[in-house]
């Protein structure tokens, strides 16, 4: 088929290069304005334009694809569908029913659960024991469009936010080649979406990473992986900032949550709203990450203190 993909970080990157390896013609990737990065502030290209540019595929970066002049550039590109993968713009009707098979899209979730920019994420720091890809045929709403197929995907203990992103970006590439056939074949029965089943994952920020004591051990661990590698949990420790990358819920230990009621050699434990959490990974503001073990070999925590 023709396709017109539309991506922009690095989870939209496998999907687009299944896609041109499965032998359908990318006519024009779609993703957003180049911006700029690190300290120096130089413009950086996206994850997917830089992928589109590696296999000559024109690439489109309109500020506002809903705008007049960036629909009409739209419109030079044969396209048969139009595949979105985390492209961080809401399409018009008018987009969404320009091609023959009209706009479907990689969600990281089990929809109708976790609409939204941070599904994967949120179904760490929730709980949830299972989250996977929804290929969904979409419509003017955010994420409520019809389910076409569905993979499910196991949530470890050991998974983090990193990590299941990693599962997730590879299941949306081995699944949407998989949609592609099926959707030519006329092969797709459209579920509609339960709405009174369905939950939002908001956008994340720093300040989500903040870490409540008062919340049980079990609650901030899952906070703990669901924030790694961005933006990461955090407390405060001696008027600095101290991010904390692995830890282990612990049976409950004496003193208030917040309290570091004991130390030893490779761990800090501190005592939470229920239970302790073993801080087994930290990085200290202005210092490299290390595992509490290094941490200790220059620095001291001291029981009693408060975080």
């Amino acid at each position: 088929m023709k396709v017109v993909y539309m991506g922009t970080p690095d989870f939209a990157v496998g999907p687009l290069e299944a896609i041109i390896q499965a032998g359908h013609q990318v006519t024009a990737v779609v993703t957003q304005p180049d911006k700029p990065k690190g300290r120096g502030k130089e413009m950086a290209a996206s994850p997917v334009k830089e992928c589109a540019l590696k296999y000559n595929i024109p690439v489109l970066t309109p500020i506002k694809i809903k705008a007049e002049e960036a629909v009409a550039q739209l419109r030079e590109y044969p396209a048969d569908i139009f595949v979105v993968a985390a492209f961080g713009q809401i399409l018009s009707e008018e987009i969404l029913t320009m091609p023959k098979y009209g706009c479907i899209n990689i969600h990281a979730s089990l929809l109708p659960k976790y609409r939204g920019a941070a599904p994967i994420q949120w179904s760490i720091i929730d709980g949830e024991a299972e989250t996977g890809i929804t290929i969904m045929q979409m419509d003017k709403g955010l994420d409520t469009g019809d389910i076409l197929f569905q993979k499910k995907v196991p949530i470890t203990p050991e998974d983090t936010g990193e990590s299941l992103f990693d599962k997730l970006a590879l299941a949306g590439s081995e699944f949407i080649v998989e949609a592609l056939e099926k959707i030519e074949k006329g092969e797709v029965h459209p579920i509609k979406q339960d709405n009174e089943k369905s939950s939002y994952a908001k956008m994340l920020t720093k300040s989500i990473g903040r870490i409540d004591w008062n919340q049980s051990a079990a609650e901030i661990e899952r906070l703990v992986r669901g924030l790694n590698s961005w933006p990461s949990a955090y407390t405060e420790y001696k008027g600095k900032q101290l991010k904390i990358w692995k830890a282990k819920v612990m049976p409950a230990m004496e003193g208030v949550p917040g309290t570091i009621a004991k130390v030893t050699k490779d761990q800090v434990f501190v005592c939470t709203g229920d239970g302790a959490l073993a801080l087994e990974e930290i990085q200290l503001e202005g210092k490299k990450r290390m595992n509490t073990k290094e941490f200790l070999l220059g620095r001291s925590f001291e029981e009693g203190e408060v975080l």
